[in-house]
């Protein structure tokens, strides 16, 4: 007898690990065509989203500094 017909167990582990990455990869090729196809469909019409806006600038201490006081903080300075 020879090593191989001792230990069929080790195969079949092996058949069914390649099975399962075989499965995995032809989900992501799936995958991976759908997303290419919605692309294309997104490619070919107008896109009605609008672009985010800018940052607003930070608020520094020179900006409240130069700013007018108030009407209700008359007194306040």
């Amino acid at each position: 007898m020879t090593q191989r017909a001792a230990h069929p167990p080790q195969d079949f582990q092996k058949m069914c690990k390649q099975a399962e990455r075989d499965y995995e990869s032809k989900k992501l090729v799936t995958l991976i065509e759908r997303v290419k196809r919605q692309l294309e469909e997104r490619s070919g019409t107008e896109s009605t989203v609008d672009l985010p806006k800018p940052p607003m600038p930070a608020v520094t201490s020179e900006v409240l500094r130069l700013r007018a006081p108030s009407r209700s903080s008359i007194f306040e300075r």
